[in-house]
């Protein structure tokens, strides 16, 4: 399933607008805290879908019987990109426990470039509520290599995939490769180019929350 946050206007578009434009992406800081609001309003709408259990809580004046998550998920992120997003669905699981994945885009001198995944960092994810966030999902490729190491830790019980913007091209290679997926959009472009970069998008999400970095 996927879910397109700016099919009807909301917030959500006012600040995806922000994330594309040029003269605001000037403000690192802006850039990194329209990241973070996509993502907590996305961990509101995933915690719609979760498991919950009643609880009794008392209060300076009595008890009230109070819905509780009956458990807490994994937030996983895609480094450096994702801390953004993984900052503002912290912000809402702040109990969650945390994996972190080191996956990027190796490039070539040819133009070519192939995933590299060289560390993740992971509590038990066994019949767990996952979530994985990436701001952009281009080819889907990277993000795909994410979810099948994660995998290979155990037995996912429920998957949510947050990003920013999602290209047409890698959401349906996402769902191929993990049908069983929920990807959650701050908004959907069609167009992908030769080299995997979403038009119109935003240009490097990860250059522009943290600085342009050097190419190994």
């Amino acid at each position: 399933m996927v879910v397109n946050l700016s099919q009807q206007h909301s917030l959500v578009s006012n600040w995806v607008s922000e994330l594309r434009d040029v003269e605001v992406q000037n403000d690192r800081m802006r850039f990194r805290r329209n990241l973070e609001r996509i993502a907590e309003v996305c961990a509101y709408e995933i915690s719609k879908t979760m498991e919950w259990t009643e609880k009794e809580i008392t209060t300076p004046l009595g008890t009230a019987n109070c819905k509780m998550l009956a458990t807490q998920p994994v937030l996983a992120t895609i480094l450096r990109a994702g801390l953004g997003m993984h900052t503002g669905l912290l912000n809402y699981f702040d109990r969650g426990e945390n994996a972190f994945i080191s996956a990027y885009r190796k490039h070539h001198a040819d133009g070519t470039f192939e995933i590299a995944l060289e560390y993740m960092s992971c509590p038990e994810i066994d019949n767990k509520v996952v979530i994985v966030s990436d701001p952009m999902i281009a080819t889907g490729a990277s993000l795909v290599k994410s979810v099948q190491y994660l995998k290979g830790e155990g037995s996912i019980k429920d998957l949510h995939i947050v990003c920013a913007i999602g290209c047409t091209v890698g959401i349906e290679y996402v769902l191929r490769e993990v049908p069983k997926a929920t990807i959650w959009c701050g908004d959907i472009d069609d167009e992908l180019t030769a080299k995997g970069y979403i038009v119109p998008g935003l240009g490097d999400a990860g250059d522009l929350a943290f600085g342009q970095k050097m190419q190994s």
